[in-house]
């Protein structure tokens, strides 16, 4: 019988398999607050889909449309990258 073997060195091995650096981590966490702000704006978006928004919708709309600017204002000023936004 033949044996079958791996031909390259590594076989398995591949960058989408390795964990994140520690400088990717950083960057993550530096873009959290950025993060949780754009998921809370479309939170909202999406409960005013299905019906006309209020008074209060609006405020609540319009807050979080806040919370999101802020978020980038703070890490554009950090002087990290901020994606979608162009300099």
């Amino acid at each position: 019988m033949k044996h079958i073997g791996a031909v390259q060195v590594v076989v398995t091995a591949d960058d989408f398999d390795r964990e994140p650096t520690a400088a990717e981590l950083d960057a993550i966490a530096s873009e959290t607050p950025l993060i949780v702000a754009e998921v809370e704006l479309l939170d909202v978006q999406i409960s005013l889909l299905d019906r006309p928004a209020t008074e209060w919708d609006t405020r609540w709309l319009r807050r979080a449309r806040r919370k999101v600017l802020t978020a980038r204002r703070e890490l554009t000023n950090r002087g990290a990258t901020v994606p979608g936004v162009v300099a």
